[in-house]
């Protein structure tokens, strides 16, 4: 799978997602942190990557613009440290691969991933 971290994912996530086989890349490596959000999720669909983020604003556009992609997996955990992140994530990639790919938003909290698809 290819991933797009948004500047509240830590790098460690990107190169964990490396270390798994997928292509992942960060907005900060880019030198893209001042990207607008619709920008960001126009970047993220061209390239045919999944957003990673924490910001819920995400959400909501995918929701106003009725597009099947691209996929969001926001993170609203109380501990939002690599390890855990990284924790979290492999459970998701694992349990929702097929949402993923055919276009969702997955809020992870700490014991769930709710995943809703697109378009919403």
């Amino acid at each position: 799978m290819r991933f797009l971290a948004d500047m509240g994912i830590a790098q460690t996530t990107v190169e964990f997602l490396r270390s798994l086989g997928h292509d992942a890349l960060h907005l900060r490596k880019q030198d893209l942190h001042r990207l607008p959000d619709p920008a960001i999720l126009e970047k993220t669909r061209r390239e045919g990557r999944i957003l990673l983020t924490h910001d819920l604003d995400f959400s909501d556009l995918m929701a106003a613009s009725g597009a099947f992609l691209p996929s969001v997996i926001v993170f609203r955990l109380r501990d939002m440290r690599p390890a855990n992140v990284n924790r979290h994530l492999e459970a998701v990639l694992h349990e929702h691969a097929e949402a993923l790919r055919d276009g969702a938003i997955i809020s992870v909290t700490e014991g769930r991933s709710r995943v809703r698809m697109l378009p919403m």
